[in-house]
């Protein structure tokens, strides 16, 4: 499967490291937070990746070039305007090709393995969510799980709610005759909730939202192995 990388935030939380830097090519441990997710997929097996971009996208182009230095061939999607995550995505699915593919959050810390995800087929199944234990800054979550592994956004559902990792296998019938407009993701997957077409995995590893100028310091510390770097 190709793989869609979602850099094109704004990155306001993150100010001011991110009023001269986009926020994907802010550091940790001396590398850009989206190179960990090129290395990551690379090592997956992932052979074409697309990054959409807005703020400073130029950046993001210079920094990682068409990705031969990872292993990877890199296409972009710039966007004149934001079209949010739904909208970067539909914007992308002439380059993606496939039918399902994986999409992935620029500035998340983790150490999920890609590899071991799979299509879904389009039809039972429109996405795959990777879920994770709440963090203290989203302590309620956001959706359910129930024991035949399908996501539910019903607090009336089964299962313990759990926050949306932001990382997913999407399939493109999830965006049919949807237009390139600013558009959010959310939406889109509670309407494919409530037909019960949504699935989901539970993620017990490493995994942070790399959210505020603190947690990128906290990463640093756990990469460099020194509170004071």
């Amino acid at each position: 499967m190709r793989a869609m990388i979602l850099a094109a935030g704004l990155g306001k939380r993150m100010q001011p490291l991110t009023d001269d830097s986009p926020k994907p090519l802010l550091k940790v441990g001396g590398k850009a937070l989206i190179e960990y997710q090129i290395e990551r997929l690379t090592a997956a097996g992932t052979t074409e990746v697309v990054i959409n971009h807005f703020h400073l996208g130029s950046m993001i182009e210079e920094a990682l070039g068409d990705g031969s230095r990872f292993g990877i061939r890199i296409h972009y999607s710039k966007e004149p305007i934001r079209l949010e995550t739904a909208g970067g995505i539909i914007k992308s699915l002439p380059i993606l090709k496939d039918d399902s593919f994986i999409v992935v959050n620029a500035d998340i810390w983790t150490d999920f393995a890609f590899d071991t995800l799979s299509p879904v087929d389009g039809i039972d199944r429109l996405a795959h969510l990777i879920l994770v234990e709440n963090a203290e800054h989203n302590p309620y979550g956001d959706f359910y799980i129930d024991e035949q592994g399908r996501v539910h956004e019903d607090p009336n559902a089964e299962g313990v709610r759990l926050t949306f990792s932001g990382i997913s296998v999407l399939h493109r019938n999830l965006f049919a005759d949807y237009p390139i407009q600013p558009r959010p993701l959310v939406p889109l997957l509670q309407e494919a909730m409530e037909e019960n077409k949504v699935s989901g995995e539970i993620h017990n590893g490493m995994w942070m939202d790399i959210g505020t100028p603190e947690r990128l310091q906290e990463i640093n510390d756990m990469v460099t192995g020194s509170p004071d770097s």
